[in-house]
């Protein structure tokens, strides 16, 4: 085994093998994301491609790198005059999985999955923006956590944020389930090399719009599943760049997603405040912002 699989190891008393700075993970650097406690706001967004952080940045009053290995890169900065963070976490869940357990051992609570996804009804364009109130466990990392049958749910007061940054921002949206796959091909159904077609392509998609899903992606119900077991408040807005019902594909309002984002964590603030100033246990529609 070499020391990146293991760690350094050395032999201690009694000829018993150990592991050199065996520190608790939930403390100090963390090994993926090279962040520690204090580098990243209690809010932070997660994209999934690493340029996207510094063009999500780029709407902020101000932002500082402060973490960049492997697919994983971390600014941390201003908007709107609150704390905020973005970190990439790469394709699919389970890259995008590693990137949750480590923000939240160094502090975060609110996680915002911002991305792309094929829309899969009628009434989807491009451009559209899709917010995810629930998800269908369809990839296999969140299933390594809890039974199939636990629900990813998104966080109520999220959701309501998202939708009031959209409303504010003038950007069309629609709020529904998202299916979540491992596979961006076969899993979502599309032609795969040659022509492949993966086992029940047609009937799995037909399936899902039957049941009114709206979209398909590849991290929302991993996140949402995680944040439900870690007690983290999450959610997910994804930008339609395909419309699985016509064959359109464009990368038509790219900003748009991330920009709800931003705004929705300045709103999320607000609410957090309303909470507390009204002695509240979460946040409702009858609380004044």
């Amino acid at each position: 085994m070499t020391d990146d699989e293991t760690g350094d190891l050395h032999t201690g008393a009694g000829g018993v093998t150990e592991q050199a700075g065996s520190e608790d993970p939930q403390e100090g650097e963390q090994y993926h994301l090279e962040v520690e406690p204090g580098d990243v706001a209690d809010a932070v967004l997660l994209p999934g491609d690493p340029d996207r952080v510094e063009t999500i940045a780029a709407d902020w009053e101000d932002h500082t790198v402060v973490a960049d290995h492997r697919e994983y890169r971390t600014v941390t900065g201003t908007h709107e005059g609150t704390p905020i963070s973005a970190t990439s976490t790469g394709i699919g869940s389970p890259s995008a999985a590693i990137a949750v357990e480590e923000l939240a051992r160094v502090g975060a609570e609110t996680c915002i999955r911002v991305g792309s996804c094929g829309a899969i009804q009628p009434e989807t364009d491009v451009g559209d923006l899709i917010i995810t109130t629930g998800a269908v466990r369809q990839e296999g990392t969140s299933k390594e956590y809890i039974r199939p049958e636990y629900p990813a749910v998104a966080d109520h007061a999220v959701v309501s944020a998202l939708a009031a940054a959209a409303e504010q921002l003038g950007y069309d949206y629609h709020l529904g389930l998202t299916a979540s796959t491992d596979s961006f091909y076969a899993g979502q159904s599309r032609e795969g090399f040659g022509g492949f077609r993966g086992q029940g392509s047609e009937e799995r998609i037909e399936a899902l719009q039957r049941a009114g899903v709206l979209n398909f992606e590849m991290e929302a119900s991993m996140l949402l599943t995680l944040a439900g077991i870690y007690g983290l408040r999450a959610g997910a807005v994804c930008t339609v760049f395909a419309d699985r019902t016509t064959g359109e594909f464009r990368t038509a309002g790219e900003g748009r997603a991330s920009r709800v984002a931003s705004r929705a964590v300045s709103l999320l603030a607000g609410m957090d405040d309303s909470v507390d100033d009204a002695d509240a246990t979460t946040w409702h529609a009858g609380l004044e912002l």
